[in-house]
C-alpha cells in the first residue's frame, strides 16, 4: 500500500502536540464548571433544513449519502453541523421538559466545514462555546457574565494574550435611527467594510448605497473610531448629539459588560468598547463580541458571540439566549505550527520499568502495578535488553525516569532520571517524580529559552 496523502483542512495531532489541546479542553472545562456550567455533547448531524435556517450556507454543510442511496436528491437529508449553536437551538427545543432554566451549558466539540482550507480555517475543528438560554425572558446581567467566565477561560490558557472587543447592536442601531437613516442594517452592513475598505470608499456607499447624507456618513464614521479600554466611550458618543431611546440603553448595556469583566482583566487578556464591531446582521440583538489574538491578527477573530433574542422557537416560547464561541483549533494549530506551543513529552509514562530479564518479567509488571495503584504513570519495558538500550528506549519515548529492579550485582530497587543521570535508591510504595514531571503538559516559547 501507497503511503496515504494527508487530507487538506482535516488535522490531526502528533501525540505531544495532542497534549496541548488536550490540557486547553482541561483547562475551559474546569473554568466553565466553576461557574455551574453543565457539560453536554450533541450529535453530529442535523436534518438539512435546520442547518440552513439562518442563511445560504449549502456550500459548507457536508451531506451523509449512503453508498447505495435511493432518495431523489442523492442524500438522506442530513449534515454534519457548521457551528454549535444549531444543535444547540434543537437541543433545547427538544429537551426543554427536562432542563432547569436559565439553563447553562457548555460544549467542547468538533464541527465540520466544506470550505476551503487555509491557516486557521479547517474543515474539521474544535470549538468551546458556553451560553445561558432561557424561555421567553432573559435577564440582562446574564451578558455580563457569560462575558466574564470567557475572560477568566482564556486568560488561564497559555496562549498570547487576546483581546475581547465589545459593542452593543442596540447602541449602533439607534444611533443610526437617531441620525435619521432609514436603511440602518444596509449602514451597518457598509461600516462593517471599514476593515477592508478605505474610509473615502465606506463614506461614497453610505451616501450612494444607503441613502446618507454627508454629515451623517461622517457621524456614522466618527462612532466607529471609538475605541477605548473603560467606559469613556459613553461620554464621546454622548457628544456626538445623537439622542435615541435605543441607543441609551445600548449604551447602558456596553458599559456594564466592560465594567463587569474589567476585574477579570489580566496580562493576558484585556477588554475593550470597539464600536465598529458588529458581527451576525440577522443574529445578534444586544452584546457582540470579538475575539482577537496578539500577534494572529492575521487570523482575524478567534472567537465571538453574543446575545440573540431568539436562540429557538417552539411556536409557543421563544427562547432568547447569550453565549461566546472559542475556536480551540483555529488558535492552537497555528501556535503549534510555529512552534510557540508544543508538550512535554509524547507519552504518558513518567516510568519505565526496566526488565532484567524475560523470566523476572513478572517483578517488574508487579513494580509497575505499585506505582499506578498511587496514580503514577508507568509502563515496562518491552525486552530485557541491556540496560544501556532500555534507557535509551525510555529517551526515545519521552519517558524521564528508568526504575531499576534488584539484580545480582547487590544493589535494591533504584529509580534514574535519565536527564540529569541522578540515580537514586527509591520504594515503589513511596517514591514520587517531582509534580512537574508527573503528567506531560504544555510548555510555551518562552519556557524553552
Amino acid at each position: 500500500m501507497a503511503k496515504p496523502t494527508p487530507l487538506s483542512g482535516f488535522p490531526e495531532l502528533l501525540p505531544a502536540q495532542r497534549v496541548i489541546e488536550q490540557q486547553v479542553l482541561d483547562i475551559l472545562r474546569h473554568t466553565f464548571e466553576l461557574h455551574g456550567f453543565a457539560g453536554i455533547e450533541t450529535r453530529s448531524v442535523e436534518p438539512l433544513d435546520a442547518l440552513l435556517r439562518k442563511g445560504d450556507t449549502s456550500k459548507e454543510v457536508y451531506l451523509l449519502r449512503r453508498l447505495q442511496e435511493e432518495s431523489p436528491d442523492g442524500h438522506a437529508g442530513l449534515g454534519l453541523h457548521f457551528d454549535l449553536t444549531v444543535p444547540f437551538a434543537r437541543y433545547v427545543l427538544e429537551n426543554s421538559g427536562h432542563l432547569q432554566f436559565p439553563f447553562r451549558r457548555y460544549q467542547l466539540q468538533r464541527a465540520w466545514r466544506g470550505e476551503r482550507p487555509q491557516e486557521g480555517r479547517y474543515r474539521e475543528f474544535t470549538q468551546a462555546d458556553i451560553d445561558i438560554v432561557g424561555p421567553g425572558e432573559l435577564a440582562f446581567h446574564h451578558d455580563v457574565e457569560v462575558m466574564r467566565v470567557m475572560v477568566e477561560a482564556l486568560a488561564a490558557l497559555p496562549i498570547p494574550p487576546v483581546s475581547f472587543q465589545f459593542n452593543n447592536r442596540k447602541l449602533i442601531q439607534g444611533f443610526y435611527r437617531g441620525l435619521g437613516i432609514e436603511d440602518v442594517t444596509g449602514a451597518i452592513r457598509v461600516i462593517d467594510k471599514l476593515d477592508k475598505l478605505p474610509a473615502e470608499e465606506v463614506t461614497r456607499q453610505l451616501v450612494e448605497d444607503v441613502g446618507a447624507t454627508p454629515e451623517q456618513a461622517a457621524q456614522c464614521l466618527e462612532l466607529a473610531t471609538i475605541r477605548v479600554s473603560d467606559t469613556s466611550f459613553v461620554e464621546r458618543v454622548r457628544g456626538l448629539g445623537v439622542d435615541d431611546e435605543l441607543l441609551d440603553t445600548g449604551l447602558s448595556e456596553l458599559a456594564a459588560v466592560i465594567d463587569g469583566c474589567a476585574d477579570a482583566t489580566t496580562d493576558r487578556v484585556s477588554v475593550e468598547a470597539n464600536l465598529r464591531i458588529a458581527r451576525g446582521l440577522d443574529y445578534y440583538t444586544g452584546t457582540v463580541v470579538e475575539i482577537y489574538m496578539a500577534g494572529y491578527e492575521r487570523l482575524k477573530s478567534v472567537g465571538g458571540g453574543g446575545r440573540y433574542d431568539a436562540l429557538a422557537d417552539d411556536g409557543r416560547t421563544t427562547y432568547p439566549g447569550v453565549g461566546v464561541s472559542f475556536g480551540v483549533s483555529r488558535t492552537l494549530l497555528p501556535l503549534i505550527a510555529d512552534g510557540v506551543l508544543d508538550g512535554s513529552r509524547p507519552v504518558p509514562s513518567v516510568v519505565l520499568v526496566a526488565v532484567n530479564d524475560e523470566d523476572a518479567r513478572a517483578d517488574s509488571t508487579a513494580v509497575a502495578a505499585r506505582l499506578r495503584a498511587r496514580d503514577i504513570p508507568c509502563e515496562v519495558a518491552p525486552s530485557p535488553q541491556k540496560f544501556g538500550k532500555q534507557i535509551r528506549f525510555a529517551e526515545r519515548r519521552g519517558i524521564p525516569y528508568v526504575w531499576f529492579l534488584p539484580s545480582s550485582e547487590g544493589h535494591g530497587h533504584e529509580v534514574k532520571d535519565i536527564r540529569s543521570g541522578e540515580q537514586t535508591p527509591a520504594d515503589a510504595d513511596t517514591w514520587a517524580p517531582p509534580v512537574e514531571d508527573l503528567h506531560p503538559h504544555i510548555v510555551t516559547t518562552e519556557e524553552k529559552q
